[in-house]
């Protein structure tokens, strides 16, 4: 299985190297962070990197942050592009800082670089409440991921206004995980891509790296593979759109109560 996962994670990076109106509608108090401050020492389970405000005051970057900058998404940047420290918001601590997941009382990495910057959108949320309609499992209780595919590796706790390009149906231990596919609007090659199908056609491989990269990246742990809904396409941008949208709808019950939090930290 671990070379059979190998050899999988080899030929993603070979595609990967081919290219290497209602959420508008966010609260006037929604910001952007302008720092972030890191306390406890990198490589250790005190490392947290937390959010501030231009007082130097804590916010988070899961409910502070607007889904939107303009027409674009912002991407909280959670792991660079080659990064192996599976680093992600704390959904459950106060403020949401950056910290390491931990797996089993010990730090957790990827056991090869992820070949494309990773994060997250903020104020969306997969509710693990609700069952999707055609695939039939429900959400993974976090923000919705986006993976970034421009040339530039982006810094972790940055955040980028992206454009979304389509959107991967994955299904990670029976949990609906979607993979957002989005190109930073700075990016060269921003103005040439304006759909999964632009992707397709000037990226090649790009898409089918990602795929498979995110299919068999658990299996050196023994973990099986991940499967991918809608016949593992990836899905077009207005598709990715929508699942944003609903995904915020989702956030805002979150915020207001009308949706249980459960032990989630869901801001002041």
């Amino acid at each position: 299985m671990y070379k059979s996962a190998t050899l999988m994670l080899a030929l993603a990076a070979r595609g990967a190297s081919a290219f290497a109106a209602g959420a508008r509608k966010v609260s006037a108090t929604a910001l952007r962070a302008t720092s972030t401050v890191v306390e406890g020492e990198e490589g250790t389970e005190s490392y947290a990197q937390y959010f501030v405000d231009a007082d130097g005051s804590k916010i988070s970057p899961w409910h502070d942050i607007a889904l939107m900058d303009g027409d674009a998404y912002n991407m909280v940047t959670e792991i660079p592009k080659y990064g192996t420290a599976k680093m992600e918001v704390d959904t459950k601590g106060e403020n949401n800082p950056i910290v390491q997941d931990m797996k089993k009382g010990k730090l957790r990495f990827y056991h090869g670089p992820i070949f494309w910057n990773y994060g997250c959108l903020p104020q969306t949320w997969e509710n693990p409440n609700e069952e999707h309609p055609v695939l039939k499992c429900f959400g993974d209780d976090d923000p919705i991921d986006v993976v970034e595919i421009g040339s530039s590796a982006l810094v972790p706790g940055s955040v980028t206004p992206v454009k979304p390009l389509g959107v991967l149906a994955m299904i990670d231990d029976g949990e609906l995980d979607w993979k957002v596919v989005a190109i930073a609007e700075s990016d060269p090659l921003a103005k040439e891509l304006d759909d999964i199908s632009d992707v397709e056609a000037k990226c090649p491989g790009v898409v089918s790296g990602i795929r498979e990269w995110f299919r068999w990246y658990k299996t050196p742990d023994d973990k099986p593979i991940n499967a991918f809904g809608f016949d593992e396409e990836c899905l077009p941008k207005a598709k990715a759109v929508e699942v944003i949208e609903e995904t915020h709808a989702s956030w805002k019950g979150l915020r207001d109560g009308s949706i249980d939090a459960g032990k989630l930290w869901k801001g002041n």
